[in-house]
């Protein structure tokens, strides 16, 4: 390990900035704030690109100074002082953040790419922020922040990912390293979505089309009988509320999938598929309301135009 290694390892950072700043920031940065304090020289600053939307700017200083980090009016304001660089924007914006970062990165850098997307999405951002003298680490979060928040398994991968881990480690994260080039980790975090994402947009096809038709709680017995259930009621409350609440950043994830299915010279209809449907839930912007199923799958077909039969 270098000096600069052991200097981040041992949490005397002066800066950890955080590149959007959406639900899994939020849920990262109060998870660090509940193990570290001012004492430890850490200071938490965030830029996320709808400060710059009037329409969602007064919400995003809201969600700033909750979290009691500083908001930044831009990128170069967010990097001059960085040292480690949390990327965590939707999918189809993390190019586009990669490209941004390089110019005001500093040289050494860390810059943990957390986006979900296909392997040769993060190879092609590691040569942008490396060109730029940073250190690209790629990393693959294994499963929903909340409730874990910054505990949530991490998968890291590539050249600097041994020196990353050491930083997560001091931040009391749950990472490992998986052995191997950059777009190892993201290779099983896209992969295992195709499952992941596609059971939620099974549950969406089905059950949606079982209340159409008004035989979901014989559908669901049956399904359960066999052996092909979801888990029952409960099980797909909480997949369609995943849909609702994030099924637009879930596409762009699904459509990183399908590139990464297609890479492998697989046929990818399921992903594309799943994207598809994730973007039909998530552009309802319905709340998810109370836990139940029913109520959720009413208000998504309702949404649609679609009323329940009786049938």
């Amino acid at each position: 390990m270098t000096a600069q290694d052991q200097n981040f390892a041992s949490n005397n950072r002066r800066l950890i900035a955080t590149i959007g700043f959406g639900e899994a920031a939020q849920a990262l940065v109060k998870g660090w704030k509940s193990e570290t304090s001012a004492a430890d020289g850490l200071r938490f600053a965030a830029f996320d690109i709808k400060t710059s939307d009037p329409a969602t700017a007064t919400g995003k200083q809201q969600n700033y100074a909750a979290a009691g980090v500083a908001g930044q009016a831009s990128m170069a304001d967010l990097l001059a002082e960085a040292d480690t660089v949390f990327c965590l924007v939707t999918a189809d914006q993390a190019a586009i953040a990669a490209a941004a970062a390089a110019p005001h990165i500093s040289p050494g850098t860390f810059y943990f790419d957390g986006n979900s997307c296909a392997p040769k999405t993060k190879q092609a951002n590691a040569v942008v922020i490396n060109a730029a003298g940073g250190r690209y680490v790629d990393t693959a979060i294994l499963a929903p922040v909340n409730p874990k928040l910054h505990r949530v398994p991490i998968l890291l991968s590539g050249p600097d990912a041994d020196a990353a881990l050491e930083i997560l480690t001091g931040l009391g994260m749950d990472a490992r390293v998986e052995q191997g080039p950059i777009g190892r980790a993201s290779s099983i975090k896209m992969i295992r979505s195709i499952m992941v994402k596609g059971m939620e947009a099974l549950t969406a096809e089905c059950l949606l089309a079982a209340r159409l038709a008004g035989v979901e709680d014989i559908v669901m017995n049956s399904l359960a009988v066999s052996g092909q259930g979801i888990g029952g009621s409960d099980q797909a409350a909480y997949n369609l509320e995943r849909m609702m609440q994030h099924g637009i950043r879930r596409a762009a994830e699904m459509r990183e999938v399908a590139i990464t299915v297609a890479d492998l010279g697989l046929p990818n209809g399921m992903a594309t598929a799943t994207a598809d449907w994730q973007q039909v839930v998530g552009d309802l912007g319905l709340d998810a309301g109370p836990d139940d199923f029913g109520l959720r799958a009413d208000a998504i077909l309702a949404s649609l135009g679609f009323e329940k039969r009786n049938t």
